[in-house]
């Protein structure tokens, strides 16, 4: 059996490794902005064959962690400005609301416990800047928010909401903060998951849309915090130009 010709199930749980795997790497740094990614040099990295790194790659390009360019394969985005982060919120709002909404009407213990795992995983998690403890967050986070997803039953709307994901995370490795919302957060899950325990769907639409509308808020008060740092961070540089004459 050669290398592209496993089964489907253990090839599908060997994209999910290389997945995970390469959302390590970006978390981590090792992947930058703007770097290329050579399928053929990740899969010997990762010590597959290039069909499941090829597989992975087309499921990172669905959520915007990284983008094809025609010709020239894979390469790492940019970091979204405050515009795109506005924009993912907006459609999260449009799409989760009524997800939970119907995955109310569907509630059952077996959902209910796991959203509690997901809860305690999160505090569990530490609150830290490393990529471990983002992605460890985060994780537990996507589960939470996923979880739902599913429980909706609607293939058309999940769809929609995996085409959303992972620009959180890397924004927040990337300017350093780490995770500052995990308190509100939490409780708001927390606030969500006993909504679903009662089972009226109106209420869980307008408390997700409020958890999510929170989130946003949160996330463009940190991305307006990282550029101040930044700008601070490049003043000197520009004294010293003017100082030397670089600037002129």
């Amino acid at each position: 059996m050669g290398p592209d010709e496993y089964p489907v199930a253990v090839r599908s749980t060997l994209v999910d490794q290389v997945y995970e795997r390469l959302i390590e790497l970006l978390l981590d740094g090792t992947l930058q902005s703007g770097d290329a990614i050579s399928i053929d040099g990740t899969a010997r990295h990762l010590g597959v064959s290039p069909t499941p790194v090829r597989e992975a790659l087309a499921r990172l390009e669905s959520t915007g962690n990284v983008i094809r360019v025609a010709m020239r394969g894979y390469r790492v985005p940019e970091m979204p400005g405050a515009k795109e982060m506005a924009d993912i919120m907006d459609a999260r709002l449009l799409i989760e609301p009524r997800m939970a909404e119907l995955s109310c009407a569907r509630i059952d213990a077996d959902l209910l416990n796991s959203l509690q795992d997901a809860i305690d995983e999160q505090e569990r998690a530490p609150h830290t800047s490393d990529a471990a403890a983002i992605r460890m967050y985060h994780r537990a986070d996507e589960r939470f928010h996923r979880l739902i997803a599913e429980h909706a039953d609607n293939s058309a709307l999940l769809r929609a909401y995996d085409a959303l994901g992972g620009h959180g995370q890397r924004f927040r490795l990337f300017i350093g903060v780490g995770v500052q919302d995990s308190a509100c957060a939490i409780a708001e899950h927390r606030e969500l998951l006993a909504a679903l325990r009662r089972g009226y769907g109106p209420e869980v639409y307008r408390i997700m849309h409020a958890h999510i509308s929170g989130v946003k808020e949160r996330a463009l008060a940190e991305h307006a915090q990282a550029e101040r740092i930044e700008q601070r961070r490049r003043a000197p540089s520009r004294v010293r130009a003017s100082l030397t004459g670089a600037a002129d």
